[in-house]
């Protein structure tokens, strides 16, 4: 053999145990992002890397991965939870599946607030134009109603006209004009949350902390808030009830939006009872539109919603470098709540997002209810529970919510409570009226709240609804 033969020999030998290795290296590198080992891996209570949740949600998106097997990761999330790593990465994952927002040409603060959901929980819509009035950029992008909870969008909608659906190009040009503008999550936005969470909500798999951490703070962040102020709801009202498990999301929350370099504060709010006296949509705009209004009767049924408001846009202009702390923040925003600016830069805002502000100014011209019902006390004594739950269940059912993705709203339908807890009530006396246009609509929706009502005979003194503050 030449030596040309056996130089070639060694080359070839080289080459061949190269090959070797880099085919070793695929099969293993293939299998350890197998989407099954993944899912077995999770499962048996394994930590995901964020190579794998990356490869994952991307491989999802793409349509690689199908949907029986993302709601198997789902299941084994929910069963097995996730750390602080893995969390981190599935945010990641959220952002860089789509499009984010630039705000940074616009020369002042970027203040967000979301809440985790409650009945009767209309604080928005005071909040952004609230802020606003104080040339603080409010970038809200809200959601609908989910489970017994109602949605921002949802309220909003019902205002005749208004454009919840807005580019992302139209969403800048708003806020750059009137630094505020309340749209629902685009198509092109945070694209993998929004497929994830639409199989979350039908497969059981919702109530994860880390899960909703990830689905919450990807949103705000790809919208281009430099800081967020986090309304965590306790109670029966709440999508988690539990005091201990909205402390820890609370937390999580708190430390992923500082870990991607924003400011944050969060509120933890009182949810067993629907905040304010109006549940529904329309019916919640009216209640917004009595507080903003200088020249509207006010009503002390929606002392709660005030509070939680006006400490929230306390916390807001805080984070603005508007004001020292809270309680200065606080004396601040009711100033402009009182003196109309805040209601003139809510019809600004309705102006801009195609709504006819006539029905704001003359709500009398909206369309009523046709049926109205009352609830009426079967006892005298004290008001001493007015149960979230069972009034957010009775609201679905009058069609103020939904129960599947195709139902349709009905916007005139509500309730408005005539009593909050504490109050002292007559037998027969009208705790709430029960409105909307199908008569066995209304009947099954007054069963479920008549059981939300009690009444006993000791005084309840009423309570702050801020439970607790985490700075």
């Amino acid at each position: 053999m030449s030596k040309y033969q056996l130089i070639y020999n060694e080359i070839i030998y080289v080459l061949n145990g190269l090959l070797l290795i880099t085919l070793i290296f695929i099969f293993v590198y293939m299998n350890h992002l197998n989407p099954v080992e993944i899912i077995k891996k999770k499962r048996d209570g394994g930590v995901l890397s964020k190579e794998e949740i990356l490869h994952f949600v991307s491989a999802y998106l793409e349509g690689h991965i199908e949907d029986y097997q993302m709601s198997a990761l789902l299941m084994a999330v929910y069963f097995q939870d996730i750390n602080e790593a893995e969390t981190m990465a599935f945010v990641e994952s959220f952002i860089n599946s789509g499009e984010t927002i630039d705000l940074s040409f616009i020369n002042k603060p970027k203040i967000d607030k979301h809440s985790t959901g409650g009945v009767g929980d209309k604080t928005s819509i005071i909040l952004a134009p609230l802020i606003a009035c104080f040339d603080v950029v409010v970038p809200m992008m809200s959601g609908r109603g989910l489970g017994h909870t109602g949605g921002t969008l949802d309220k909003l909608e019902s205002i005749p006209g208004f454009r919840v659906h807005l580019s992302s190009k139209e969403f800048k040009e708003n806020l750059e004009k009137i630094n505020v503008c309340m749209i629902g999550q685009t198509d092109e936005l945070v694209k993998a949350d929004k497929k994830i969470y639409a199989l979350r909500d039908v497969t059981a798999t919702v109530e994860n902390i880390g899960l909703i951490t990830a689905s919450i703070t990807s949103k705000k962040i790809a919208t281009g808030a430099d800081g967020i102020v986090y309304d965590i709801k306790i109670g029966s009202g709440a999508n988690l009830p539990e005091y201990e498990h909205s402390e820890q999301l609370a937390q999580n929350l708190l430390k992923v939006t500082r870990d991607f370099g924003r400011k944050s504060i969060a509120v933890l709010t009182d949810m067993h009872e629907p905040l304010g006296y109006a549940i529904g949509n329309w019916v919640e705009i009216e209640e917004c539109i009595s507080i903003m209004n200088p020249d509207s009767e006010k009503s002390s049924l929606s002392d709660g919603l005030i509070e939680v408001t006006l400490t929230l846009a306390g916390a807001m202009l805080m984070l603005a470098g508007k004001c020292s702390d809270i309680f200065e923040g606080i004396k601040l925003a009711e100033e402009k709540l009182y003196n109309g600016e805040c209601f003139n830069k809510f019809i600004e805002m309705v102006e801009t997002q195609g709504g006819d502000s006539e029905y704001i100014l003359y709500t009398d011209k909206y369309k009523k209810a046709n049926i109205v019902s009352e609830i009426k006390a079967h006892s005298s004594g004290y008001i001493s529970r007015l149960d979230g739950l069972k009034f957010g269940k009775a609201a679905v059912n009058l069609g103020c919510g939904r129960k599947k993705v195709s139902d349709k709203i009905d916007y005139s339908a509500g309730i408005i409570l005539k009593k909050k807890s504490g109050d002292k009530i007559k037998l027969g006396e009208t705790v709430c009226l029960v409105m909307g246009e199908d008569k066995s609509k209304i009947e099954s929706a007054c069963r479920i709240a008549e059981q939300a009502v009690e009444i006993n005979n000791e005084l309840i003194e009423p309570k702050s609804k801020i439970l607790e503050i985490i700075d």
